[in-house]
This record gives C-alpha cells, sequence and structure tokens, in this order.
C-alpha cells in the first residue's frame, strides 16, 4: 500500500501533500487541475520500483524511473512536466510497504534522471495497473503496434495494461474474494468477453451469439478488463489500481455496482486511486463510507486551492457539488415560476 505521497511543482500543482491514505483514495476537481497527473505521478512511481531488478533487467533505479516517466507522459522532455514558470524544482517523494522513493528535475532535463533517491527495505513483488478513461480492447493491436514502433500515441498507462491483459488465464483456485467479485463481475457482463491468442483479437459472447469488440458497448469493455486482471490474477491482494474516469460509458446503476466490487476488493488489500468528476461516484463512495465506517480520504483539486477531506465525515465541499445544488435551486425556481 502507498502511504503517502507529496509532489510540487508539478504540472498544474505547486504543492500537494497526501498523508494517512486508505485502501480507496478519491481525486476530484475540475478539468486540466491535475487529477490524471496526479495519477501518472503515482503510477509511474509504483511502476518503476516494480520494474526494477525484476527479471534480468540490469537498469539503475534512475534509469527505469526516466523510462516511465517519459513513457507514460509523452512529453518531449522531462524538464516540460516542471510547472511553467516556477522557479524551484519539480520534486516527488512516495512512501509505501517496500520503502521510499524521491525524485527532482529542472526544467532542462530531458529523457534522463539525475536526483534520484530510493530506500526499497525490499523488493516490491506485486503488480500495479492504470484503467485509463478510453477503452482498450478494440485498440488492442493498435496499441502493441505502435509501442512496439516506439511512436507516441499510446502511453505506458495504455501499453502496460494491453500486456497485462494479454497473459493467458492461470489455472487452479483463485483467491476466494476475487472469484466471488468476477461471479459479480460476470453477471454485469451478462456474457463472457474473450481473447484469442492467436488472431491477437477480443469478443463478446452472449446467447451463443459472438460480437466483435467494435460493435461491443463501452461499458462491457470496462467491466470485462477488470474481470480479466483478476481472472489471469495479474492482480494480487497487493497491487495498486489507479482508475481515471470510472463513471465513463458506464450506466449508473452499472457504475455503483461497480464500486461495490471495488469496495470488495480493497477490503482484501488492493488499493484504489480514483479520479472523478462524477456526482454518483463522489455519493456512492460515500454511502459506502458511512455504511461500514470506513476512511476514504478525499483531495479536491479547485482553482482557488488543494481541501483535504474524508467521505467519513460527509460530503466534501467541491464544485461537482456545488453545481449539482445550483441545478437543484435552478429548477426549483422554473418550478415555482
Amino acid at each position: 500500500m502507498i502511504k503517502s505521497f507529496s509532489m510540487g511543482n508539478y504540472g498544474p500543482i505547486e504543492s500537494l501533500s497526501w498523508q494517512e491514505l486508505g485502501s480507496i483514495n478519491l481525486i476530484i476537481g475540475g478539468n486540466g487541475l491535475g487529477k490524471t497527473i496526479t495519477l501518472k505521478a503515482l503510477y509511474s512511481a509504483i511502476k518503476a520500483m516494480e520494474e526494477f531488478k525484476r527479471g534480468d533487467d540490469p537498469r539503475k533505479i534512475q534509469e527505469v524511473l526516466a523510462d516511465k516517466m517519459y513513457w507514460t507522459f509523452q512529453a518531449e522532455k522531462l524538464g516540460d512536466l516542471q510547472m511553467k514558470g516556477a522557479k524551484d524544482k519539480l520534486r516527488f517523494s512516495m512512501e509505501c510497504a517496500e520503502g521510499g522513493l524521491q525524485y527532482s528535475l529542472t526544467e532542462k532535463a530531458t529523457t534522463t534522471l539525475v536526483d534520484v533517491n530510493e530506500t526499497f527495505a525490499k523488493k516490491r513483488e506485486d503488480n500495479s495497473i492504470f484503467l485509463p478513461a478510453k477503452e482498450v480492447l478494440s485498440l488492442f493491436n493498435i496499441i502493441i503496434k505502435t509501442r512496439e514502433d516506439k511512436l507516441f500515441g499510446f502511453d505506458d498507462t495504455y501499453l502496460d495494461l494491453a500486456k497485462a491483459l494479454r497473459r493467458p488465464n492461470q489455472m487452479g483456485r483463485n483467491y476466494k474474494t476475487f472469484s466471488d467479485a468476477r461471479q459479480r463481475l460476470e453477471s454485469m457482463l451478462d456474457g463472457k468477453v474473450l481473447y484469442d491468442s492467436e488472431t491477437g483479437r477480443w469478443s463478446y459472447t452472449r446467447n451463443r451469439s459472438t460480437f466483435s469488440m467494435q460493435t461491443t458497448s463501452e461499458g462491457i469493455k470496462k467491466i470485462a478488463i477488470l474481470d480479466t486482471l483478476l481472472g489471469n490474477r495479474y492482480l494480487t491482494p497487493n497491487s495498486v489500481v489507479f482508475i481515471d474516469e470510472p463513471e465513463s460509458a458506464l450506466h449508473p446503476q452499472m457504475l455503483t455496482q461497480f464500486l461495490d466490487i471495488i469496495d470488495i476488493l480493497a477490503e482484501q488489500g488492493i488499493q484504489f486511486f480514483i479520479a472523478s468528476h462524477s456526482y454518483y461516484v463522489i455519493k456512492k463512495l460515500l454511502l459506502i463510507a458511512k455504511a461500514k465506517a470506513q476512511s476514504i480520504p478525499v483531495i479536491s483539486l479547485e482553482k482557488r486551492g488543494i481541501i483535504g477531506s474524508n467521505l467519513l465525515e460527509g460530503m466534501p465541499n467541491n464544485e461537482i457539488i456545488n453545481e449539482s445544488i445550483r441545478l437543484y435551486d435552478e429548477e426549483i425556481q422554473v418550478a415555482l415560476g
């Protein structure tokens, strides 16, 4: 589990420090204020820890991290990630169960990192994954081919996910809770999404009829991705999952069921970081926090600043909620003439 992190002069974020993280963590706020950047900063750091010294990889941590940041953010040079006009360096630090990772850079940084410090007490053996807002399955082969050719377009969040999904299902008993979660996911799918390793294509089967991914709904694809990662055991009870806009392409009813499954998996150890601007996501997670007396930390990225809160203490004060209230007030005024 990621215990805490801080970042400064990182894209649009001047200063952000988030302590006492939970099994489910929510980032909300308006467009362009740094939700996805925060997720990608955390993702590139935890993935660098996982890839460092894995297998026969001889690279130093500086090289692994620089490469992961370059292909995750796809900036022409790493220095472009520094806040425009900032006098101080971009800085990032993260503490997790296996140790800590810190780095900084200036606008002159190209594709290498020099100022990196790690305090790994042990090797991280688990896998983390990023579920982007855009779907992956119908673009599966294009993502792989584009990145094999070292072209910008699909960043490492897409490539890593595509590789993870290509992993075959594992034989034997799965984690019991994962099996329970998969049963609920497959009930939501009302069918099966399968990968053909020979053709490299995905298909959706329902009522003995098979459909291509191009004609399958976005919501079905999103549910299928999580189901597949549980089925092939890419995810373990110590994984960290980053989800950008879970509400994308999901009907509100399916979205709330999806969040229930996330809560089940979080109880078993998987840590989630969710970026959203959906009232439904906030409200459902609030209900989970209240029903289970569970801490769900929230960071609200607003133009007036960064506000920390916890859904266990109630609905956070942010522009998403304020707009919902404003629309309700407008409806009352229209109704009253």
